[in-house]
């Protein structure tokens, strides 16, 4: 007779620790870490990406800290609880703020939220309503729990600071009442130490003018800790030990072998670092969605578009290319966002779209670069209406047919179609802008766009080849010029020796200089060799 194994649910967007275990969806163990926090310091801070699973592991903590032992059954801590002694399983009243959802741009939309939450855990602990504005109140909460049971409360708080995120473009005037709201309930925690148990924050941004981090100075930040660098995600040993029946069923699916569907995931959603010397770590949104649809796809950028980011980055000094190919930062720089500083690094490292990548212990800097494919041309792509305009997003003119030409050894229609492209690519409203600067970032984001169909490399500084495309039958050596003879462009390539490293490669080899023109905005020679 033919047994039937039962069939995985993978725990896609659940963010209930107490659902994935009563209904026995896929879990990946992380209650060492909540071990760790609840024996340590009381108070804790932690920052990572939107999706990456920050919204569980504070689900994680209500359950233990609410004394749910039966959902704990065959996981780590259950074998270490023991060693509290008369204190293993200990139930504590909980606080539990979820603030990834609300009207946050509505004038009275973060109080409502608050006071919902508070009037939630009276009704729950059949508390008298307190009185008083909404801090008042959760003083108020947290004593009278304390006398009703006679233990310390413990305090949760997740996504913090969505208020202010989902209000800083669309409405920066409520941002600023948001922000003062929390000034005044967060702070009451400051000197509530006897009634408080634990404490544990998380946000996708630590923002430095926000009271929790001048009033709770007691408040760890592990974000860059090496020691829970693996709190949130999938590391490389969890994904090869919890989900090999998903990694074989992906490869079956998509006709490759095991260690081309493992090198493909790690490509595509690894590559994330936290601290300097920590794991790295898969994001598990991307990773669940990939087995689920057992497809390579952008899951995780596909959720929330970057307007805040993009947005930065053009009001910053700073280029695409140091974007793409690496920046460097101090530690106080990535753990600390000011709103007014023109410098997107922080944000961008906060929210997910660089990562860590190496540290000069020297100069105690950490170098830091886009984490993988996902987010690589994510947000290339995101970039395209602000750089080439909006139109162009669904311009018949596409990579695709670019690349095609590439690949059937026809550049000259390749220039073709680059040059009707920027003859699309329209003035921004009110004026012009200089076209020094701009031609480059244009034609950049076109070429590092094709990197996700072929091997291109796109470099476009000094000592180095422009663009190098690499088909299955062509080597492409490109050398761009503004304002130049293009007889400069081909013997930039010749004396600087751009060919010779593929000169013994058996593919065909093209040389291509291309000028570019200020009066014409696009495209005025080319000579192919």
């Amino acid at each position: 007779m033919e047994v039937r194994m039962k069939k995985r649910v993978l725990p896609v967007g659940i963010q209930s620790f107490k659902d994935i275990r009563e209904k026995n969806f896929v879990y990946v163990d992380k209650t060492e870490y909540v071990w760790k926090l609840s024996t340590d310091v009381k108070s804790y801070f932690l920052s990572r990406p939107r999706r990456f699973g920050k919204s569980l592991f504070i689900s994680t903590l209500e359950s233990y800290f609410s004394g749910e032992k039966e959902l704990f059954k065959g996981l780590y801590i259950e074998k270490k609880e023991p060693e509290r002694g008369e204190n293993a399983w200990a139930k504590y009243p909980v606080i539990t703020f979820y603030l990834s959802g609300g009207q946050y741009n509505e004038p009275d939309g973060l109080n409502n939220r608050l006071i919902s939450t508070l009037t939630d855990v009276e009704n729950k602990y059949d508390l008298e309503h307190a009185d008083g504005d909404v801090s008042v109140r959760f003083e108020e909460v947290i004593k009278r729990l304390y006398k009703k049971t006679g233990r310390q409360v413990v305090v949760l708080v997740d996504e913090y600071d969505k208020p202010l995120l989902s209000t800083m473009i669309s409405s920066p005037e409520q941002e600023e009442k948001n922000r003062e709201l929390y000034k005044g309930f967060f702070s009451i925690l400051k000197d509530m130490d006897e009634y408080l148990r634990f404490v544990f924050f998380t946000g996708v941004t630590k923002f430095t003018k926000v009271s929790i981090f001048s009033d709770l100075n007691q408040l760890v930040d592990i974000s860059m800790n090496n020691e829970f660098s693996g709190i949130c995600g999938i590391t490389e040993d969890e994904l090869l030990t919890n989900f090999e029946p998903e990694i074989d069923s992906l490869s079956d699916e998509q006709g490759i072998s095991r260690k081309e569907c493992l090198a493909k995931l790690e490509k595509m959603y690894d590559g994330y670092h936290f601290s300097k010397n920590g794991v790295g770590v898969y994001n598990p949104f991307s990773l669940l969605s990939a087995f689920m649809n057992k497809d390579f796809n952008s899951y995780w950028f596909g959720t929330g578009t970057p307007d805040i980011l993009i947005k930065k980055l053009q009001k910053s000094s700073m280029t695409l290319p140091q974007i793409t190919d690496g920046v460097e930062a101090t530690e106080d720089e990535l753990l600390n966002y000011r709103v007014e500083d023109q410098n997107p690094i922080p944000l961008y490292y906060q929210t997910g779209y660089l990562t860590i990548c190496g540290y000069d212990s020297d100069f105690r800097l950490y170098s830091l670069k886009l984490p993988n494919d996902e987010v690589r041309y994510g947000f290339l792509n995101s970039l395209i209406p602000s750089v080439l305009g909006s139109g162009n997003q669904e311009n018949p003119v596409s990579l695709r047919y670019m690349l095609m030409d590439l690949k059937n050894g026809n550049p000259e229609s390749f220039i073709n179609r680059l040059t009707s492209l920027f003859a699309a690519i329209p003035y921004p409203e009110g004026k012009a802008p200089e076209y020094e600067g701009e031609w480059s970032r244009q034609l950049f984001l076109i070429l590092s766009l094709m990197g996700a169909y072929t091997s291109c490399e796109v470099h476009m500084a000094a000592g180095r080849a422009d663009c190098v495309v690499k088909t299955p039958d062509y080597i492409y050596v490109f050398e761009f010029k503004l304002d130049k003879p293009i007889e400069d462009a081909m013997q930039q390539i010749d004396d600087k020796g751009y060919a010779i490293p593929y000169s013994a490669d058996d593919r065909k080899l093209y040389k291509i200089g291309v000028v570019f023109s200020t009066e014409k905005r696009n495209v005025s020679d080319y000579k192919i060799s």
